[in-house]
């Protein structure tokens, strides 16, 4: 899913999720045809734990790559849990992967970030090679911090009772790569302060350890308006933007020759494309299917005090639902797929459109449902029943022909949809049984479709579920339900 924000630049979310440990990101297209990438890593302030995020880089040209800091629900230094370091292989797998779908090489990258990002800008530029390292007032003793200023990040790092131990392993991780020249080639920008509360501790005795590198660069930034390790940042962003487009052109500042990044505006972008695509957050219903939603029906009118939310979503773990692009709940999926939700105040009388979608364990999000429906004053109209579907029974595993029976007393007929699409209606029995046999083969793969039963005035009960795996399947073209 993309979304563009107010300068225009558009925005692609996904999750790389082939690691241990899965890892959300933001990608957003260079400018210009340049050929160049920005890895940003996030401090513990950053909004939603995605790093520079708040309109800063608008008009940096490079490609940028917005790495989350976010696992299980907590910051993590992009480096481990439980002194697990597969949470950092993963991230490097999503570097990785990006650079490559973009063409590029590590001498082509820029990992760029502040306070805790400054130290994984270090830790990952260091040990993988890549060319440029900007860390603005980075902590060079990572343990140390933890213990220090964040006792539930250091419980999530070092494991139960965060061992002293575990720490001191933390704190070796930056000396030692610089102790052993990694990536001696590399152009590194370190940014801090004296009024950065962390300065003599975590900054100051290491910078010695940069004698051997080729292109080391201290910016030392002393002024009035610094008032602590926050502020040091605010204060010299217009430089360090600056400083972001000279790396994305080619310019690394230092005394020598240097070359004008090559701009390809016609470059082919079908690999990085296919990478966002193939990662995006939102995934597509042949993947992951969206919820059904059974209470309240669509387009129906609901009482003011029988406000009620239910439905059915296999495989996730959660929806989550808005209303007129706010957040509104997120309750937890059932073991046999069910969910539901009350508000705890009643909405108020009128039209109201809800979107919802399911979230898998990874993460990844199904496409959106929505629901339009009425608040009304008084008990509301009472619609039919909910049919009952006895063939394919509940996540029955089939051939490639499925035929559909049940029982829908009093209803007219039933219809059945799939992803929102409809695949067909069959009329009910007198003594209310109905039987569909669609006629075509289904591809293999999981199904859920939706049983609906209308009366004769057209009003529709709320949907029954039918859901079904397909095994071993192979359908000729011309054979396929109409949604595919």
């Amino acid at each position: 899913m993309s979304q563009a924000p107010t300068s225009g630049r558009k925005l692609f979310n996904g999750i790389e999720a082939s690691g241990t440990f899965p890892v959300e990101y933001r990608f957003s297209h260079a400018k210009s045809g340049n050929r160049h990438l920005v890895v940003v890593f996030a401090n513990f302030s950053a909004p939603e734990d995605y790093g520079w995020s708040n309109g800063v880089f608008d008009n940096v040209r490079a490609n940028i790559l917005w790495i989350r800091d976010r696992f299980d629900g907590m910051n993590a230094y992009y480096l481990c849990r439980n002194m697990d370091f597969g949470l950092a292989d993963s991230v490097q797998t999503l570097i990785s992967n990006v650079t490559r779908s973009l063409a590029l090489t590590p001498d082509q990258v820029t990992l760029w970030g502040g306070s805790k990002g400054g130290s994984a800008a270090l830790y990952f530029g260091l040990r993988y090679g890549y060319r440029n390292i900007v860390a603005i007032v980075p902590q060079f003793l990572v343990g140390d911090a933890l213990e220090r200023r964040h006792p539930k990040v250091s419980a999530y790092m070092l494991g139960e009772g965060a061992p002293a131990h575990n720490a001191r392993v933390l704190d070796a991780l930056l000396p030692d790569l610089v102790r052993s020249r990694a990536n001696p080639g590399a152009n590194i920008y370190v940014l801090s302060s004296p009024q950065d509360e962390h300065y003599a501790v975590q900054v100051e005795p290491f910078l010695g350890m940069f004698q051997g590198y080729e292109n080391f660069n201290f910016m030392y930034s002393e002024s009035p308006t610094i008032t602590g390790h926050a502020t040091v940042t605010r204060r010299n962003v217009p430089a360090l933007v600056g400083l972001l487009n000279l790396l994305a052109d080619g310019y690394a500042p230092r005394l020598g020759f240097v070359r004008h990044a090559a701009e390809e505006f016609d470059r082919d972008q079908s690999g990085i494309d296919a990478y966002l695509s193939a990662t995006s957050k939102v995934q597509d219903a042949d993947t992951f299917a969206p919820p059904v939603i059974t209470s309240p029906g669509y387009n129906s009118e609901v009482p003011v005090t029988g406000q009620h939310f239910a439905g059915f979503a296999p495989g996730a773990v959660r929806v989550s639902m808005w209303r007129n692009g706010k957040f509104v709940a997120s309750p937890e999926v059932a073991a046999d797929g069910t969910w539901s939700w009350q508000p705890a105040k009643p909405w108020a009388t009128g039209k109201h459109l809800v979107k919802i979608f399911a979230v898998d364990p990874a993460g990844f999000h199904s496409s959106r449902v929505e629901l339009p429906f009425t608040v009304v004053d008084g008990p509301g109209p009472t619609g039919p029943i909910p049919p009952v579907v006895s063939v394919p029974g509940p996540r029955q595993q089939v051939g490639t022909s499925v035929a559909f029976h049940g029982t829908a007393p009093g209803a007219l007929q039933v219809g059945f949809r799939e992803n929102g699409v409809l695949l067909g209606a069959v009329a009910v029995a007198p003594d209310g049984i109905w039987g569909w046999d669609p006629g075509w083969s289904w591809p293999e793969g999981p199904h859920l479709v939706e049983v609906v039963a209308v009366d004769a005035s057209g009003a529709e009960s709320a949907p029954a579920p039918a859901g079904f795996t397909v095994l071993n399947a192979s359908v000729p073209a011309g054979h396929l339900p109409p949604r595919y």
